[in-house]
């Protein structure tokens, strides 16, 4: 047995390659992981984007409350920021308490711009919530109130989120058939 340790050296340090060995495989795990921990961290903007809708869904309902269940007129959106338009930051401003409800946290350009990352089904503009009517739809769970404006979410099943009169928000935009 060598007394000096491994290959006649005194202590046990690493040597410059084992330790560029070492460096290489840690890289080429990192590599592989990175795409993994991106794609959860878009999973987890897109259901912040979901919770922001549901959101915004509870503070329609308190502007319906206050207006005897007719809905407000607004906007599909607005161009910039500083047009004065009807929409859905300015309309439900004073029923959200945390502002960032109107920005999708993957969306890079269109709340900075206009003021929000949605947009509001302007078809429903002063209709009664209690008879509501979108195309052929007239059942809650089948009209879309609001959804993000553009496809935010890079993941493949998961580009848009949308948020329905019955409450629920959905990453799938469906329309009723009629039945014969």
């Amino acid at each position: 047995m060598n007394p000096k340790g491994r290959g006649g050296r005194e202590g046990s340090a690493f040597t410059l390659v084992e330790l560029l060995v070492v460096i290489a495989i840690i890289a080429v795990l990192a590599g592989l992981a990175y795409p993994a921990v991106q794609s959860y961290f878009e999973k987890g903007r897109a259901v912040k984007c979901m919770q922001n809708l549901r959101t915004l869904g509870s503070a329609l309902n308190l502007y319906l409350a206050e207006n005897n269940g007719k809905m407000p007129t607004m906007m599909l959106g607005r161009e910039k920021i500083t047009d004065d338009v009807p929409v859905l930051d300015n309309t439900l401003d004073k029923y959200v308490s945390e502002k960032t409800a109107f920005a999708c946290p993957s969306d890079q350009k269109f709340a900075k711009a206009t003021g929000t990352s949605y947009h509001w089904n302007n078809a429903l503009n002063g209709q009664m919530v209690s008879a509501l009517r979108f195309m052929l739809a007239d059942q809650p769970m089948h009209i879309p109130l609001m959804g993000d404006k553009e496809g935010f979410h890079n993941d493949p099943d998961h580009k848009v989120n949308i948020l329905y009169a019955d409450g629920h928000a959905s990453k799938e935009l469906t329309f009723v058939q009629r039945t014969k």
